[in-house]
């Protein structure tokens, strides 16, 4: 579904992205963990335009990206919640939601999908986004990216802060959002969550991959716990 082959990506004179390349199957959980300012960030904002490649390719769906605006990327089918949440303090939450929906027509199906796999949102559905915890703001940013209707969704940081319970709920929703055929690409410097989502694990350092492979081998590996815990 997602290819993203030899992306070198430069800011301000800095090569940040150095030759990554890594892929996400239909209906499948991908983790890229690394520590922070590895490049995780840097990867789904070249994934999402949001930064320009100097070199290599991104296709989705079998389409060439790169380059491609971030509205055409996210019409084709990609989502994204970045690290930073931004939702509209000022709105509720359903209006944050609502605001995401393509298709007022689809408004109804769309809302009750959001709320079955995010029941908390349901309950805080008139309440301005603003008065949210923090974990209820990683929700409503992930619920709005659903709004789209996706086929991909990329989470950026989306466990950072939480308190363990929260996490536990996030991750019972990541559960459901796959089993309605989503894949999903989380960038994370936690390894501890690899286990409980992820299918494939790929580790990025100093803007390179250096490690693919599955939860167990990521978690037996002491070359990634070296560079993890960066010693």
């Amino acid at each position: 579904m997602l290819e993203v082959k030899s992306v070198h990506v430069e800011l301000n004179g800095v090569r940040i992205l150095r030759g990554v390349s890594l892929s996400v199957g239909r209906g499948e959980i991908v983790m890229l963990i690394g520590r922070n300012g590895a490049g995780k960030t840097t990867t789904i904002k070249s994934i999402m335009g949001l930064v320009p490649v100097k070199s290599g390719r991104i296709v989705f769906d079998g389409r060439d990206i790169t380059g491609m605006k971030t509205h055409k990327i996210a019409r084709m089918g990609i989502g994204y919640a970045p690290e930073d949440r931004r939702v509209f303090a000022d709105l509720t939450v359903e209006e944050n939601i609502e605001i995401a929906i393509g298709n007022p027509s689809e408004r109804d199906e769309i809302l009750r999908e959001v709320y079955t796999i995010f029941p908390d949102l349901k309950r805080l559905a008139s309440r301005r986004s603003g008065y949210l915890s923090g974990g209820e703001q990683k929700m409503l940013a992930i619920a709005r990216a659903l709004a789209l209707k996706p086929k991909l969704l990329l989470l950026d940081e989306p466990f950072e802060g939480l308190a363990p319970l929260v996490v536990r709920r996030l991750y019972e929703s990541i559960w459901k959002i796959r089993e309605k055929g989503i894949s999903i690409l989380i960038a994370e410097s936690n390894i501890t969550h690899v286990p409980k989502l992820a299918d494939r694990v790929y580790v990025i350092e100093r803007g390179e991959i250096v490690f693919e492979g599955s939860p167990e081998e990521t978690l037996k590996s002491e070359r990634v716990l070296k560079i993890l815990r960066g010693y």
